[in-house]
């Protein structure tokens, strides 16, 4: 559908100007002025071409990845809302009220078409379920909550808080990660550079004198000669690898396979683990606080764990749960969760505390992947330079070793 800019007058004679949707303009007039708006400017802000070159494809390709809605955007945006709507006024004009705040074009487009769904009728919730990929299951269904019970300003609030200590958390391990990660791409791409064209040019004078070269020295050589005429095959193995593991995944019996061995993966298996119990509880314990019930509850939080073998076992505990069991139990007995989260869960069901349990144990796990990362990236920097610092050092032993021979029969 066409989305027009606009600029007009309200009924107090005020200047106004925003963003609308409509089949044509002259449907967009008329949605105005049902708004109390007398339109003096309309134009389309974007046309759909018949045909687009591949440069133009990629050029709005990419101009649509920048203009994506960040996570810390969508949590301020729901936080104002939040504040807006607590503040007794219309949810029309807390839209309205945003849509002429944000910057951000993709913003202003998706809360102008929520806002001409909302004005005809359309549930918030429906109106936010038409953007899946800005608006997630977790959202829809929280806003829905909040919609139905009454306390919609509240349920956003726990939304923001919710996205933002997720961004937060995800932020956190990113960046940790980012500077090793870093090192050992530029670190391998130097080495396979020397191996396979450097250390060929050097050596060279070895190989013409036939002389009894030193056992690091033939190492060298062998590694090299054989990166020097099968790179090729080092490079194919890697994008094999890489294109097997994808193709595999998109299976969900390849998918839990994988994610069976990401988790026993030492120390970083336990890491990944940890982010997803502190997701799982996390929202869990959001949506529960909400009013959203408990199978519908897991049904979403199976989604968000991002891992096939806790998705599994979620699933498995849903059912059980479904017969008349308890939460606790179904989790115990599939094995992932650990000892520490299901006590809390059974202490929570009993005391009629859950929703607070869970957040607590999502604290305790967001503290402890804080101190993992933290620990793992202390670990991981020194390693790395150590390795190659080794490796460096083998090369030019490798080198300087014959050198000194030769001087040594030259005298």
């Amino acid at each position: 559908m066409p989305v027009y800019a606009y600029k007009g007058l309200n009924q107090s004679g005020r200047a106004v100007s925003g963003i609308i949707d409509a089949d044509n303009p002259k449907g967009a007039r008329l949605k105005l002025r049902r708004g109390g708006i007398f339109p003096t400017d309309l134009s389309e802000e974007e046309r759909q071409k018949p045909k687009a070159t591949a440069a133009e494809r990629d050029e709005i390709s990419l101009a649509r990845f920048f203009e994506r809605i960040t996570p810390q955007e969508l949590a301020l945006l729901t936080r104002q809302l939040s504040t807006l709507i607590g503040a007794g006024l219309p949810l029309v004009d807390c839209l309205s009220a945003l849509i002429e705040q944000v910057e951000s074009a993709r913003s202003k487009r998706t809360l102008s078409q929520i806002r001409e769904q909302v004005t005809e009728g359309a549930s918030f919730a429906d109106a936010l379920k038409a953007h899946p990929r800005i608006f997630s299951d977790l959202y829809v269904n929280m806003v829905r909550a909040g919609e139905a019970s009454g306390s919609l300003d509240i349920v956003l609030l726990r939304l923001a808080d919710y996205t933002e200590s997720y961004a937060a958390l995800r932020d956190k391990v990113r960046s940790a990660l980012t500077y090793p990660t870093l090192m050992a791409i530029v670190g391998s791409s130097i080495l396979f550079f020397l191996l396979s064209y450097v250390v060929p040019k050097v050596t060279k004078i070895f190989s013409e004198n036939k002389a009894t070269l030193p056992v690091m020295t033939t190492v060298l050589l062998a590694i090299s000669g054989f990166m020097q005429q099968y790179w090729w095959l080092v490079v194919g193995g890697v994008l094999a690898s890489v294109i097997s593991v994808r193709v595999s995944t998109r299976t969900p019996a390849g998918r839990l396979r994988y994610d069976r061995y990401v988790l026993g993966i030492p120390y970083a298996g336990k890491l990944l683990k940890k982010v997803a119990l502190a997701r799982f509880a996390r929202t869990l314990s959001t949506l529960l606080t909400s009013g959203i019930p408990l199978l519908q509850s897991l049904d979403i939080v199976k989604n968000v764990v991002n891992n096939m073998v806790l998705t599994t076992a979620i699933e498995e505990a849903r059912a059980s749960i479904r017969e008349g069991q308890s939460i606790a139990p179904p989790l115990k007995k599939s094995g992932i969760f650990p000892a520490m989260l299901i006590h809390m869960i059974a202490v929570g069901e009993k005391s009629g505390e859950l929703e607070q349990m869970l957040s607590k144990a999502a604290d305790a796990y967001d503290n402890e992947v804080s101190a993992s990362v933290s620990a793992l990236t202390s670990i991981l920097e020194p390693m790395m330079i150590l390795i190659g610092g080794a490796v460096v050092l083998f090369i030019v032993l490798a080198i300087l070793l014959p050198i000194f021979e030769l001087n040594e029969l030259v005298r």
